[in-house]
């Protein structure tokens, strides 16, 4: 297994320290503060630990806020608070902890499988992940044309691979209808157990969601004229998928004001299948020069 994705499955492995309690580790990396998809992942492991018959019972909805920025060098405690145990449904409430504070805060819905009725989305129409420069070949064609920023985040070995349909936006180019799409999936095979894919998942959503608010006006987060943080975040499962097999995130902005962004996304299968929706509101500010 590829070393990157090996990580996030160690860090998503968190560490029982009573009933209701555990702890997470962060990777010790250049980042300043934990990056936001790794609390989401680890605070829904958490949640999944203590629902007895999560296989049959997973979870279908989170919703998340952002408190404070996480430390990276010290351990994450996260405190679930045991809603609600229905027939139907589950509910969890997930608190992380640093120095003494709350950073972050989670609802997560869990719920037994029902027929009925179905819709949904066409998947939009773009280029399928082969017909799409691969990272090898961006990194020899493209990285050399990326501003620095840019450049050093493709550089770097990450657990997900992304194959953004609309990757000249990174060399300057506006997407004229604000929308943005990537590819993206987990770099190796991971376990059978639909609940992992669920929390590699909620890991990956928050990668690149932020950055949709800034299409519109030809911006992306690495530009140094903007300092970006998620505030909140939202999730739902529609059905049953593969974290390490495609998925399309189609990504737009439907507002940017008050130095706040609005980003929404929905992730397709590669056969089409609608499986999950997502929506930030990000904190988006110009950088001040003086």
């Amino acid at each position: 297994m590829a070393t990157a994705i090996q990580d996030v499955i160690e860090i998503l492995n968190l560490e029982p320290l009573e009933s209701n309690l555990f702890r997470g580790r962060s990777p010790q990396s250049r980042w300043q503060r934990v990056f936001g998809g790794q609390v989401i992942g680890q605070a829904l492991v958490a949640a999944c630990r203590t629902v007895d018959d999560v296989a049959v019972r997973p979870p279908h909805s989170l919703h998340a806020y952002f408190l404070l920025g996480g430390d990276p060098k010290v351990p994450i405690i996260y405190e679930v608070d045991r809603i609600r145990d229905g027939r139907s449904f589950t509910t969890r409430r997930v608190v992380a902890i640093q120095h003494g504070h709350a950073i972050f805060t989670m609802a997560v819905s869990f719920h037994v499988h029902e027929e009925g009725l179905e819709h949904q989305f066409d998947m939009p129409d773009v280029p399928k992940p082969d017909a799409l420069p691969a990272e090898a070949e961006i990194r020899e064609r493209v990285l050399p044309l990326m501003p620095d920023p840019v450049r050093r985040y493709y550089e770097r070995e990450r657990p997900i691979e992304l194959r953004p349909v609309e990757y000249r936006r990174y060399l300057g180019e506006k997407v004229e209808d604000g929308r943005f799409h990537m590819w993206i999936r987990a770099t190796a095979r991971l376990p059978d157990e639909p609940a992992i894919h669920q929390c590699v998942l909620a890991y990956a959503s928050d990668m690149t969601l932020l950055d949709a608010a800034l299409i519109p006006h030809g911006l992306t987060v690495f530009h140094e004229d903007i300092m970006a943080a998620s505030l909140d975040h939202a999730l739902w499962f529609h059905r049953p998928f593969r974290a390490d097999e495609w998925l399309l995130y189609a990504q737009d902005s439907p507002n940017l004001a008050g130095a706040r962004g609005f980003s929404r996304g929905l992730i397709f299968a590669s056969d089409g299948t609608l499986v999950a929706s997502v929506a930030q509101e990000g904190l988006l500010r110009r950088r001040r020069r003086d």
